[in-house]
Order: structure tokens, then sequence, then C-alpha cells
């Protein structure tokens, strides 16, 4: 007898288990479904995150609620169930994908509006100013290096304006011995003897082109360029070199010296003077629109200058050119 109500109860047992598995059996797959919404939840709350910042900049990271709402639900009768809670996961996740796509397609049209802008300004912005057209150059000499000149010596001024006649003149026709009148006036002109033998070969120069002698000032400055090619007087000296040219009557000539001066040294004593020189030697050549080029050069690299010094010299080579 009481083996067979041990049995009884050892069957209800085994029942009663088999019911507790039969009725957990669903609520496995359940909770994982749970899990695998509630992390594609949290990864679409970032991905809107994430966008809010790009369309809204300085949000401060703030979530916006999405204008896409889920719909109201019915007014659920009395003795009816609420929704359970993945139903209310899939509601958020359907409204958040729906402002995703709202946020994605306002980037597509703030991206599309700033390349727009950005070709406008492109296209009004002004092109460069050209740069002065080069001429031929003579040979180049180096650039000076800055060293003291122990006593100032006359300079010449940029002005090219005709000086009262002296006993220069012209140059003697090609393969004529210069005349006896010629060398004792050349002769006459003193030499000057200091201690800085590079300033006195300049000033003989000088002193030559001031009376007129312009062969003889070229060969007395040439001379100088070729023996002391670092002395402080080397932008003074391609100057006067050119000035003795353009004096002279040759303003091709004239022009390659004063381009070698300003490419030499842009900040040398004469490069001003040289610009403005190179555009009268243009000017005289009849070439208005290098004459242009250098003049506009000398008013954007020099306006102290064109204010100052040479304005004067600046307003005459202006006169009488159509300039753009």
């Amino acid at each position: 007898m009481k083996t067979m109500l041990n049995g009884r109860r050892w069957g209800r047992h085994a029942a009663l288990v088999a019911l507790v598995v039969v009725l957990a059996g669903p609520t496995v797959p359940l909770m994982a479904q749970d899990n695998a919404a509630e992390l594609r939840l949290r990864k679409l709350e970032a991905e809107v995150r994430a966008l809010q910042r790009t369309v809204f900049p300085g949000g401060d990271g703030k979530f916006f609620p999405a204008q896409i709402q889920a719909g109201q639900p019915a007014a659920t009768p009395s003795g009816v169930p609420a929704t359970t809670p993945v139903t209310d996961v899939l509601q958020r996740m359907e409204a958040l994908e729906a402002q995703i796509a709202r946020l994605t397609s306002q980037t597509e049209v703030n991206t599309n509006k700033i390349a727009q802008l950005e070709a406008r300004i492109a296209a009004l912005t002004p092109a460069p100013a050209p740069s002065p057209t080069p001429v031929a150059t003579p040979s180049t000499v180096p650039t000076p290096a800055p060293s003291a000149s122990p006593t100032p010596r006359p300079t010449p001024t940029a002005s090219p304006t005709p000086r009262p006649a002296a006993s220069g003149g012209t140059r003697p026709a090609a393969g004529a011995a210069p005349s006896a009148q010629r060398l004792a006036a050349v002769r006459a002109i003193e030499k000057p003897q200091t201690a800085d033998a590079g300033d006195d070969e300049y000033s003989y120069g000088f002193r030559l082109w001031e009376a007129k002698f312009y062969p003889e000032a070229q060969q007395q400055l040439k001379l100088f360029l070729n023996k002391y090619p670092r002395h402080s007087r080397l932008s003074f000296a391609r100057n006067l070199l050119g000035r003795a040219y353009l004096d002279e009557g040759n303003p091709r000539e004239a022009a390659s010296w004063f381009l070698q001066n300003y490419n030499a040294n842009k900040r040398g004593e004469r490069a001003p003077d040289s610009v403005l020189l190179l555009a009268e030697s243009m000017k005289q050549l009849s070439d208005t629109k290098r004459a242009c080029v250098a003049l506009q050069q000398f008013i954007d690299e020099y306006p102290a200058e064109a204010a100052g010094r040479l304005k004067t010299q600046y307003d005459r080579t202006r006169t009488g050119l159509t300039c753009n």
C-alpha cells in the first residue's frame, strides 16, 4: 500500500514539473526579443543625437523629440489589457526612424546650399593684378650688399628733365675718334680722390653724366659695376647708367638697365626711380601697355615715393598715357 501511495505522489510531481516547463518555455524567446529590441532602440537614439548635432550645431547634444509621432491609441474599453512593452518599443522605433529620415534629408539640403554659396563666392573673387611684363635684360649683376660710404655724394633725381647745355653733347660717330676739344673737356672733369675708391669711381661717372658726356659716363659706370659689384652705390650706379642711355636717346637699352636694377634689389635706394623711368622708356618706345603696367607697379609697390619725392615725375610720366 505504501509503495502505491509513493508511486501516485511521484506521478503527480512529474506532471507538475512538466506543466511548469511548458508554461516557462515561451518566456525565454520573449525575453531575448525584448533585449534585442532595447538594443536596437538605443542604437537608433544615438544615431538621432549624432544627426541633430550635425543639423542643429550648438544644441549641446540636446535631444529633440520627433515631429512625426505615433498615432494616439483609441480609448481602451474597461476590461481590455493595455499594450505590451514590445508594442511600445516598436512605436518608438518607428518614430525615431522617421526622424532620422527627416534629418538626413535636411543635411543633404544644407550641403547643397553651402556648395552653391561657395561657387558664387569663387565667381565673385577678383583675379590678381598682372605683374609688369619683363623686357630683355643684359647679364645679371650680383645683388649688392650694404656697406658704409664715408661721405655722401651727389645722386641724380628720377626726373629726366633736360639740363642746360654742357660741353658733352651726343655720342661721337661710330668709328670716329673723339675730337681734341672733347678730350680736353673730359679731362677737365675732376675725379674725386677719397678713402673710398669705389665711391670715387661712381662719383666720377655721375660728374660725366651731369656734364652730358653720356658715352663716357656709360663707360665709367660699367667700370664701377664690374670692379665693385658689392658697393653700397650699386643701386645708384645701375639707375644712373639707365639714365645715361635714356638721356642719350636710347630708351630700349635704358629700359634693360632700369629693369635689371629693380629685379636685382627691389628695396634698393633707386629701385623706385628705376620702375618709374622704365615706364618713361616704354612711353618713348610707344609701348603704352608696358608703360601702364610699370606705372601701376610703381604705385602698388612704392606708395610713399609716389606721394612724395617722385610725385611730380609720376604725374609727368602719366600725362599722355591712357591706362585702364
